[in-house]
């Protein structure tokens, strides 16, 4: 990462960070990743059962197997062999204890932007789980609700849907976004949190380095 743009995530991480406790977020910075991947795993009990959305950040981090290694009771959507056992494991990711998941954008004043295709993701972080913990590089980090959505809708889910070949989307096409209507949207939901309720159940762990898309 250029030397420029780490200084100027440690300068701001721990504003926004401070931003989101304004909106009864728990919400910490840390530089490193391997100072958040720490942070995370002492949020988790060891009790919890832990679940998760499609999530670049939490893979970079590790977490999954950190989790693994810890011997985590796990509901596992990538343990699946089928589609549809697939998605019975995302249905039950709503009753976990705690569910691991990023973000597409983050205001500087503290709102979380996303969006989604099936929406347990996001049902995640609005209802369910009694915890959600969402870890995010500060590359996420935007100046407002406007940003967000241009990021998320522009550069963010047309890259996101390359991952999936059989996807039928404008963007799988041309790698820009459309208004697109089909069944294989990958924008179905978009979803803005603007205050956390009830308090202290989304943690948010920023992190001083480029993650995820």
């Amino acid at each position: 990462m250029l030397q420029p743009r780490k200084m100027k995530y440690d300068k701001a991480g721990p504003k926004v960070a401070e931003n989101l406790r304004k909106r009864h977020f728990d919400a910490y910075y840390f530089s490193t990743r391997e100072e958040a991947a720490a942070k995370v795993m002492e949020l988790i009990d060891a009790g919890d059962t832990v679940s998760w959305g499609g999530s670049m950040t939490v893979d970079e981090l590790g977490i999954k197997d950190l989790l693994r290694q810890r011997g985590q009771k796990l509901i596992d959507r990538d343990s699946a062999k089928t589609s549809e056992e697939r998605m019975e494991l995302m249905r039950r990711g709503l009753t976990a204890d705690t569910f691991l998941t990023g973000s597409n954008a983050i205001t500087e004043s503290g709102e979380l932007y996303n969006i989604d295709g099936n929406g347990n993701r996001v049902a995640a972080m609005i209802f369910g789980p009694k915890s959600v913990i969402v870890v995010a590089g500060m590359n996420k980090v935007v100046s407002d609700m406007d940003e967000a959505y241009a990021r998320v809708r522009h550069y963010t889910a047309p890259q996101v849907v390359q991952r999936f070949p059989q996807a039928k989307t404008p963007c799988n096409v041309t790698g820009m976004c459309a208004d697109c209507r089909g069944e294989d949207c990958c924008c179905c939901y978009m979803v803005e949190t603007r205050v956390c309720r009830p308090a202290g159940k989304i943690k948010v762990v920023l992190i001083g380095e480029d993650l995820g898309l």
